[in-house]
């Protein structure tokens, strides 16, 4: 039986082949979003067993093993490490179809050097050659890291954090890669949830030594967090949002529902609205006077069920995508922050495809001008498919969308957004589908035959543009 992870795995045409080959394969990586922990990479941490860093926290395959008929207790409770890898291996013959098939072959085989078909026959061998690779001092979190060429990765940070694993990787010679913190102000727009946001503004007030008792001082104290990430290599914001705020709400107003919520009063539905839509102009205006990038990833229904919410928590596999309509509120934003003139660099991920082609066009509205000068080209992005369309699908889809409206020669390319160490092949998994679309356009002649002219634009997607477009001095 031929393997399935190949050379040419996923190539399918002699111009693919040469791209990837010849291109895209010995490019580092800077993954510029992922929910890796720092600390992990501070102290370089070793992994007991497969289970724990192939397993543990990985909602997507917590899904699919739920979806196999797995009980919980194999995926977020009390079963052995053991019984939660055999779970896994019973589960993966039927994911043909899902990129949870690729990705964990393409892990085996990269990390591991293990070619076989993953299942229940198999297991045995792959937990046995597993955990005595994760024995060997190049597996800890660094080992796996070098592995995989990641020249620098770019974290997701609250702004309450003290980055004092940042500052010690930073400062530690033998880290051979960067490791940047990205500033994620998701708790700072929760006025209606008056008991979270209190005790979230509290830590602010502690961190940044300013009494966060009023507005003024609370922007006073964001501002200061800001200006800490930036002091510590920090270029991007990310915000993680059902949906754009798209209510006006002046100054005065987002004192009266400060002062609400400060005093232990939730705030309504409308408010929050208001309230979100004036701090993430704020937010925007800091990130345009630093030079920053704003990450906007829309469209997410979280947490749905309920019963798993109030047993497990949040973040266990439990949310899917929103059907929102994004356009208006994108267009008022974008106008707003323009007028302002405090429009930073932005790249927006939305989650449900079909918002690909109204989100691509509108960012086109706000391309170029003279504010721009000295910044990269495509300055606001389609960002590449996020959480559901990190597939092959849904990757071919948002490519043909940044080509069809935009400059795809200037696409920053792909991210983990993962919180696992062995998430890194999924720039192999996005180089190969890259290579392998323009390749099919270089044989049918929708692209000249030229491979060094395309080969540039793949090594420049690869790598390249994510160093020239983020400015983290890589």
């Amino acid at each position: 039986m031929s393997k399935l992870i190949h050379d040419d795995f996923i190539l399918q045409s002699g111009a693919a082949r040469e791209l990837y080959h010849d291109f895209a394969k010995d490019e580092p990586i800077l993954d510029f979003h992922n929910h890796l922990p720092p600390d992990e990479i501070a102290r370089d941490r070793r992994f007991a067993d497969l289970q724990e860093i192939w397993l543990a926290g990985d909602h997507y395959k917590w899904r699919a093993m739920r979806a196999n008929g797995t009980a919980e207790r194999f995926c977020t409770g009390d079963a052995s490490a053991r019984e939660k890898f055999d779970a896994w291996a019973a589960t993966v013959p039927h994911a043909m179809g899902n990129p949870l098939y690729h990705w964990t072959h393409l892990e085996l085989s990269r990390y591991f050097g293990i070619d076989e078909l993953f299942s229940p026959a198999t297991a045995d061998k792959v937990w046995e050659v597993g955990n005595a690779k994760l024995a060997e001092p190049e597996f800890s979190t660094r080992g796996l890291l070098k592995m995989m060429k990641v020249r620098a990765l770019c974290t997701t940070d609250d702004p309450v954090d003290s980055l004092e694993h940042h500052a010690a990787i930073r400062d530690d010679e033998s880290c051979e890669m960067k490791v940047y913190p990205t500033f994620r102000p998701d708790a700072a727009l929760r006025v209606d949830e008056a008991v979270a946001f209190n005790e979230w503004a509290d830590k602010l007030s502690e961190v940044s030594g300013i009494d966060c008792s009023n507005l003024k001082n609370f922007e006073e104290a964001i501002r200061s967090r800001h200006d800490f990430f930036h002091q510590l290599g920090g270029r991007i914001s990310d915000h993680g949002l059902y949906r754009i705020f798209d209510a006006e709400c002046s100054r005065a107003e987002a004192e009266k529902i400060f002062d609400t919520t400060r005093g232990g009063q939730s705030a309504g539905e409308a408010e929050a609205e208001k309230f979100g839509n004036y701090l993430m102009l704020f937010f925007g205006e800091l990130d345009a006077a630093a030079g920053w990038t704003k990450q906007l990833h829309i469209g997410c229904e979280r947490s749905n069920s309920t019963m798993r919410l109030e047993k497990l928590g949040r973040d266990v596999g439990c949310d899917s995508m929103a059907d929102v309509n994004h356009a208006q509120a994108l267009r008022h934003y974008l106008d707003t922050l323009e007028q302002r003139g405090a429009l930073p660099k932005m790249i927006v991920y939305p989650l449900n495809p079909v918002d690909n082609y109204a989100l691509a066009t509108m960012l086109g509205n706000f391309q170029g001008g003279e504010s721009t000068d000295g910044e990269p080209p495509c300055r606001l992005q389609l960002g590449t498919s996020w959480w559901f369309m990190d597939c092959k699908d849904g990757m071919e889809e948002q490519m043909r969308v940044f080509a069809n409206t935009s400059l795809f020669s200037h696409f920053v390319g792909m991210l983990t957004d993962s919180r696992s160490f062995l998430s890194f092949t999924r720039h192999e998994y996005f180089r190969r589908i890259l290579c392998n679309r323009l390749g099919q356009d270089m044989e049918s002649g929708d692209l000249p035959r030229d491979v060094e002219l395309i080969g540039d634009m793949v090594k420049r997607i690869c790598y390249g543009n994510a160093e020239k477009f983020f400015g983290l001095g890589v």
